[in-house]
């Protein structure tokens, strides 16, 4: 498989969700070095359903976050990893409607700081064939 599987539209649907999925987690990493000057070093997207996309981020906690996280201030840890991450909401959804081709209707952040583990929940609006009346 290459990476134009899933551009030109050759492949199976499989294989162009895949795709679609590394390529959403190579994006979060970016992301994530972009914002915290360190990248995850696991990441995985998976959908949940038909309009829910969770990527899952391990691994990504600076230095200082570690030390904050040692001194049991997770409260504080995660509200600033929190605010940080909805500061760059845009960038997160336009990630996700650049490789989907869909609109994101809804972003959630969360992170457990003892376990380093964050997710990126994005909530898509339904595809135009397969709306409710």
């Amino acid at each position: 498989m290459d990476a134009e599987i899933a551009r030109d539209g050759t492949g199976t649907e499989e294989e162009r969700t895949g795709l679609a999925m590394v390529e959403l987690s190579n994006g979060m990493v970016r992301l994530y070095k972009d914002l915290f000057g360190r990248g995850p070093t696991k990441a995985r997207t998976n959908y949940a359903g038909p309009d829910i996309i969770v990527s899952t981020l391990e691994n990504s906690l600076t230095r200082p976050e570690r030390n904050m996280a040692a001194a049991g201030d997770h409260e504080r840890l995660r509200d600033l990893r929190t605010y940080f991450q909805y500061q760059a909401e845009d960038e997160f959804r336009a990630v996700v409607e650049r490789v989907t081709g869909r609109t994101v209707r809804a972003f959630v952040s969360g992170m457990d700081t003892r376990q380093d583990v964050a997710s990126e929940v994005f909530y898509l609006a339904p595809r135009a064939d397969t709306a409710a009346p």
